[in-house]
């Protein structure tokens, strides 16, 4: 059971392009979930919490330089690129607001299979996306409104207790049932049964997600193809190569290196596109980028984990 779990949740990138051809074709088969992205969302998050536990945290201070710089990266690195592209190909307000918002979001839980996959540091990436996480609290926001607030109008308040409710409340609950499980008489137990079925139940509500949003937007994706898909396509090549090249820049080692460009290449955009569709559903296009990011950074990461994977990094 827990082999088929795991070959599940490392099969992601399969999961999001089927579910995504599917919601291409039949929309009808899809759209029942809009009511449900923002509680999905939130699903995700409190399964995200049952994997952590406080001495997460207490890791994070052990080791703060090493996280810093990949959250720093995850939020210097992405944005930027997210607000360069918009301009570089003169996106018209709705795709460049919704390309924006989920450059400004933060790693997403799949990085890391990804970082699995590709013989990185999975331990750090794990910290990193939950450093992360927390720090999009108030980043994804502040970022969002100060980049795309001259495009269109952006509530920073409104996104920020939307980030409350869907991020931070779960998350916080799901840290507490797990540190409330170690005080069972067999928590590790139940801690591996919540490690195996929390990571299918994300994948499966994500495709939901994405899936969701591709239907209901097909026909705005097909007007917007050109520059939609290859925006979004030079958003996450930016993100993966970027951060690579900084790492090394800063002379850390191959497996950091590989970790920072796979936790900064791969976005939230479960998250992007929950934001998009309850902020600015006046906007059509504005959730669309991140259903196409979901597909780009799982396609990108899976090859890129498929080159790292041919080889370990050396110990250094």
């Amino acid at each position: 059971m827990r082999k088929l779990c795991q070959w599940i949740a490392a099969a992601f990138p399969l999961w999001i392009v089927l579910g995504c051809g599917w919601a291409w074709f039949q929309p009808a088969a899809w759209t029942w979930f809009r009511p449900w992205i923002e509680p999905g969302l939130g699903v995700i998050m409190l399964g995200m919490g049952l994997t952590l536990r406080f001495a997460d945290f207490a890791e994070v201070a052990r080791q703060p330089k090493t996280v810093g710089a990949g959250v720093a990266a995850q939020f210097l690195i992405m944005p930027a690129a997210g607000w360069v592209v918009s301009k570089l190909f003169a996106l018209e307000p709705a795709l460049a607001l919704g390309l924006i918002l989920v450059s400004c979001c933060p790693g997403g839980t799949a990085s890391n299979v990804i970082c699995y996959l590709a013989r990185a540091n999975v331990a750090l990436s794990v910290l990193m996306t939950m450093a992360s996480t927390f720090a999009a609290i108030a980043l994804t926001p502040i970022l969002t409104k100060l980049l795309a607030g001259k495009v269109l109008p952006v509530d920073a308040w409104a996104l920020f207790r939307s980030m409350v409710v869907v991020v931070l409340i779960p998350l916080a609950v799901g840290i507490a049932v797990n540190s409330a499980v170690g005080r069972t008489r067999s928590p590790e137990r139940i801690r591996a049964w919540v490690h195996s079925i929390g990571p299918v139940l994300s994948v499966a509500v994500i495709v939901l997600i994405v899936g969701c949003i591709v239907a209901l937007k097909k026909e705005f994706i097909a007007a917007a193809a050109v520059p939609l898909f290859v925006s979004v396509f030079v958003l996450h090549a930016l993100g993966f190569g970027v951060g690579y090249g900084v790492m090394k820049l800063l002379r850390r080692n191959e497996a950091m290196c590989r970790t920072v460009s796979v936790e900064v290449g791969m976005q939230n955009s479960g998250l992007g596109a929950a934001l998009a569709t309850k902020h600015f559903a006046e906007f059509a296009l504005a959730p669309v980028p991140a259903a196409i990011s979901a597909v780009y950074h799982c396609i990108i990461g899976s090859a890129l984990a498929a080159w790292w994977g041919r080889k370990a990094p050396k110990a250094e």
